[in-house]
């Protein structure tokens, strides 16, 4: 039995304890020291907290506004808008880098050098955004991409891409509580990697969306970051909207449904493939249900495909909006883009449709269209080469005489409308007028381009470019 004193010394003991660990919870909770919810490290905290949001208004700031297309998206101007990030939590960001893909400027962790292939993105931190005047506080930002992300990185330069995410700190920084961007969560600012002409991935995008399919809206920005020693001009950038955010949301009736973003050998859809992991969902992430792809797969390879067609044909366009993915298919054919499906296993979306309960395609990550490309070079338009049974969906549907009628109608439609060939030269030509003093002014270290006259090459290129993919649609349908 314990005496009376020895027990009022253990209470006290444990009562210090309680408070202690109390203590220290508290401390985590307020510095936001979970990795995996902030992204930061145990020597970052939130110091900063106090502060007034005062440029805060409903139309700038608020989740109730309506996306600002007109004036985010503008294609008749380049915009700038700037980033400031303290030197410690910039520092935070390269040394995760570091971390993950070695010293800058050096070919990284792996023997020999290469690609490394990692599951986690680049760590976020809080920075401002300012543009127009107005501030956004405490908005997540992060560097973007991969193969794009390692090669920029490794060969030493910083014009790295970045994605924003407005209230990504919102716990611990009340005062942003679902902040927005004029009505945007999320966007990206690519950095048009490879990509001499800065146009790709704005044209892209412009084609997909004037063909009638759901794809990104994209804008010119000039990005200035302010890194502790004031503004410096990080480059010209190609602003992005982000599908998982206001695609979904404003180009189909609803944002409920399931949104894929495919990625390794599931994303190829051959059969036997299928893997959760890489059936990477970006909205109902809780929900442990994937049969909308399973089934996608399960149909696509039914033997009915070759022993009765017109079955085969209606079981798929019950799952799948062929449709949509037979119009995607010529576009992008005729546009020619290697960097996605066909010769690589990413670089588009899947969203299961709430308004036809069908998934259908989302282009995505363009900044390699528009030329022939690398790795074999983008499909040609009757895809000989294809291994269909490695990439079913185009090889299948391309083998069945009904699809393959709906796709040679949609490759005429595609030179006939939003890839015409005088059009697109006066596009080119605009666009190019628009960012010329922007691309040629990036500084040594923070640019992909050489020289000015690498610039008026690339766009000659792009012009002479359309031309030929219209003659060679024309010897195609001939």
């Amino acid at each position: 039995m314990l005496k009376k004193n020895n027990f009022s010394l253990i209470l006290s003991f444990l009562t210090l304890l309680a408070l202690g660990l109390f203590l220290v919870s508290c401390n985590d909770a307020l510095s936001g020291l979970d990795p995996t919810d902030s992204g930061e490290t145990s020597e970052e905290t939130y110091s900063d907290s106090s502060f007034v949001a005062t440029d805060w208004t409903d139309a700038t700031h608020s989740k109730n506004a309506d996306p600002n297309f007109d004036l985010i998206f503008d294609d008749s101007q380049v915009q700038r808008i700037d980033l400031v990030v303290t030197s410690n939590r910039w520092q935070l960001m390269l040394d995760d880098m570091t971390s993950k893909y070695g010293s800058f400027g050096s070919s990284g962790n792996r023997p020999g050098g290469g690609l490394t292939e990692l599951d986690e993105d680049p760590i976020f931190v809080p920075a401002d955004v300012f543009y127009n005047g107005k501030q956004w506080y405490k908005v997540g930002i992060r560097f973007k991409g991969n193969s794009s992300l390692q090669s920029t990185w490794q060969s030493g330069n910083l014009k790295l891409s970045f994605k924003l995410d407005f209230d990504e700190f919102e716990d611990q920084y009340p005062q942003i509580d679902n902040q927005r961007f004029y009505g945007f969560k999320k966007l990206s600012l690519k950095n048009n990697y490879n990509d001499t002409s800065f146009l790709r991935e704005k044209v892209a995008g412009d084609v997909f969306r004037n063909a009638g399919l759901a794809a990104s809206h994209t804008a010119f920005y000039a990005v200035y970051l302010d890194k502790g020693d004031g503004p410096e001009y990080f480059g010209l950038y190609t602003l992005t909207e982000e599908v998982d955010d206001t695609v979904i949301d404003t180009q189909f009736s609803s944002d409920k449904g399931n949104l894929y973003k495919p990625d390794g050998d599931a994303a190829s859809f051959m059969n036997g493939s299928f893997d959760v992991d890489e059936m990477v969902k970006k909205t109902n992430e809780d929900e442990a249900d994937f049969s909308d792809v399973k089934q996608l797969l399960s149909v696509l390879h039914d033997g009915s495909r070759t022993s009765s067609p017109e079955t085969w044909r209606q079981n798929l366009d019950a799952v799948f909006d062929t449709d949509v993915f037979l119009k995607y298919l010529a576009v992008n054919t005729t546009i020619q883009n290697w960097d996605t499906y066909g010769r690589m296993t990413h670089n588009y979306f899947l969203y299961n449709n709430p308004s036809t309960g069908l998934l259908t395609w989302i282009p995505w990550d363009n900044n390699e269209a528009l030329e022939s490309g690398k790795n074999g070079g983008s499909l040609p338009l009757d895809f000989s080469g294809l291994s269909s049974t490695q990439w079913p969906l185009i090889g299948y549907l391309y083998q069945d005489p009904v699809y393959k009628a709906k796709y040679e109608q949609y490759l005429q439609e595609t030179i006939d409308g939003p890839f015409e060939t005088s059009s697109m030269q006066a596009l080119y030509s605009q666009y190019s007028s628009l960012v010329e003093s922007y691309a040629t002014s990036e500084r040594n270290g923070y640019s992909f381009l050489r020289s000015s006259s690498e610039f008026s090459s690339a766009i000659n290129s792009l012009k002479s470019h359309v031309s030929s993919r219209a003659a060679a649609v024309a010897n195609y349908l001939k």
